[in-house]
């Protein structure tokens, strides 16, 4: 891969047999469009290939659909702190030293540990999934522990400021006898990392858990198995990139050539349709239709500031409170509810309060470049696809110079003096090649050019593990039973293979027949080929050959020979 595309990222820790012991791996496409998606990462690693008893984890964005996207793949032995820190490591070095502003991972210390030593200016998000999925098995011995569950969840997802989650956690621990139950107040220890109201004044891109690698992981599954080998692993890797990037482009054509109509007649809701991408306009106009839910109600103003409260209807009894803020003068509206710092959407409630003001247009600072479908983003002109045989060297050095030329030509076309310039040194360089051209004809010239990587050691394969079942580890059940699924459908198949392949055969038929005179002998051979497969569409459906016809002549006496 490194040979095809030098772009491309890797680094190996090995074994001392040469086995490997931890890889990781990036292509040139996921390196450039880290410059876009690379804000928020998820990270998980909740995928065994079994096999070889290695762990596979994914580094995860969210590109400008909310499409998840690939940005680098590794394998690791084990998942002590400081295999974490080497990948970590690794993956930072990939992508220019530049740490993303947010990494969600599941509840792993070692993670923790590495992630505070390899990026401590970035925020680390828990996945609260995984958190909340564990409430059955840990308070199962409670009484009530339903009622446990439910009054939890309530307590984590509508406390709007940190001292009502703190006042309603006190709450729900004295109500329920919990108090000194380990595991809660261990979580109470580490809220800042898991609770959404201490999160969501960070940009997460709509990301709370990771599920959107272990949805990757499952997709995985579309191009390999459990018992697939470490090569087939990367090389159906790179088929499953091909396949985010065909999904991209598909994305940014209908964004191109289709426009979704307004839901209403709000001059911002035609801002976002004229600069967001289909799928995030989508969600503005859920917005706008949950503004039809809303109850604004003004508190208090004062010098173009101004304080409002809004009621949203969730049931038929219940209202949820939240505080809007508008500042008329630096045009800036705030909602506690924090959708917009957390997903970049105006929520419905600041909408609510942006129509109860009369505003036509809201601040750019509001309409996010994240989202936008008119950024040109370079990695859309890369191709991930690395199986395809290696280059001849003249197509080498034209694609060298298609990339490199291309952002010349992107810069020169922003004003007329700088095309102008450009045009000037093409010329310039055209005759020189011309000339350089015209010296050599006649002329042969060889050069030798290297394709292959130096001092690149041959790698082995890790021992195969050999297990009783599936080993135990993080997997989830449901990413268990698909892997299954997909196992016992290709048995199915070939097993049906083989049926028809059974039940095809051929008849031979010989006909002697002899004339009265006996001095000629006809042999009539016939096949008759007979498809069970093809029999079963059609009762008359029969494949017959060729009737061909030898004759033979009665040899003479003593003639051993036989002629046809």
């Amino acid at each position: 891969m490194k040979e095809k595309n030098p772009n491309f990222f890797f680094e190996l820790q090995l074994e001392e047999d040469q086995s490997i012991k931890l890889a990781f791996w990036a292509d040139a496409r996921s390196r450039a469009a880290f410059e876009y998606f690379g804000d928020v990462i998820s990270f998980d690693t909740t995928y065994n290939t079994n096999r070889y008893n290695l762990v596979c984890g994914s580094f995860v964005g969210v590109n400008h659909h909310g499409q998840s996207t690939l940005l680098g793949c590794s394998l690791m032995k084990n998942e002590e702190i400081e295999s974490f820190k080497w990948l970590f490591q690794s993956w930072l070095r990939c992508m220019g030293g530049n740490a993303p502003k947010g990494f969600l991972t599941d509840q792993c210390a070692s993670m923790k540990r590495a992630l505070e030593a390899c990026m401590p200016t970035t925020v680390h998000r828990w996945c609260i999934w995984h958190i909340m999925k564990k409430i059955p098995s840990k308070l199962n011995g409670y009484k009530g522990h339903a009622d446990i569950e439910q009054e939890m969840s309530q307590v984590v997802w509508n406390s709007h400021s940190k001292d009502s989650f703190d006042r309603n956690w006190n709450d729900f621990l004295l109500n329920f006898g919990l108090v000194d139950n380990k595991w809660l107040s261990d979580l109470y220890e580490d809220r800042h990392i898991w609770v959404p109201i201490y999160l969501d004044h960070h940009f997460w891109a709509g990301m709370r858990s990771t599920q959107r690698s272990e949805s990757m992981h499952s997709f995985f599954n579309k191009y390999i198995t459990r018992n697939s080998s470490l090569i087939q692993f990367v090389k159906q890797y790179d088929n499953c990139l091909g396949s985010r990037e065909q999904a991209e482009r598909e994305s940014d054509a209908a964004d191109f050539h289709t426009v979704i109509p307004c839901a209403t007649k709000s001059c911002i809701e035609a801002q976002f349709q004229d600069a967001y991408t289909h799928a995030k306009f989508r969600e503005v106009q859920a917005q706008f239709r949950g503004k039809a839910n809303c109850i604004t109600r003004l508190k208090n103003s004062a010098l173009g500031y101004s304080v409002y409260e809004v009621g949203e209807q969730v049931s038929s009894s219940i209202f949820n409170k939240f505080v809007v803020t508008y500042d008329s003068v630096a045009a800036e509206v705030k909602c506690h509810c924090l959708l917009f710092e957390s997903r970049g959407i105006l929520c419905r409630h600041a909408l609510s309060v942006l129509s109860f003001e009369q505003v036509s247009q809201v601040s750019p600072r509001y309409i996010l470049e994240r989202w936008s479908k008119k950024v040109k983003r370079r990695h859309t002109h890369i191709k991930s696809s690395h199986d395809e045989p290696l280059m001849e060297p003249r197509s080498k050095r034209f694609d060298q110079l298609v990339f490199r030329s291309q952002n010349i030509c992107e810069f020169a076309s922003e004003s007329e003096e700088l095309t102008a310039i450009l045009h000037r040194a093409y010329d310039n360089i055209m005759a020189e090649m011309e000339a350089l051209k015209a010296k050599r004809k006649g002329t042969s010239s060889l050069s030798h050019e290297d394709a292959n990587l130096e001092s690149v050691n041959e790698l082995q394969s890790p021992p195969r593990i050999r297990t009783r079942g599936r080993p135990k580890n993080r997997l989830g059940s449901k990413l268990e039973k698909q892997i299954a699924n997909a196992t016992k459908k290709k048995k199915t198949k070939v097993l049906s293979e083989v049926k028809v392949m059974f039940f095809k055969f051929v008849a031979i038929e010989f006909i002697f027949l002899v004339n009265s005179l006996g001095n000629v002998c006809v042999l009539y051979f016939q096949i008759n080929l007979f498809d069970a497969a093809s029999a079963a569409h059609s009762n008359c459906s029969q494949y017959q050959g060729h009737v061909m016809s030898y004759q033979f002549r009665v040899p003479a006496a003593g003639d051993n020979s036989l002629g046809v």
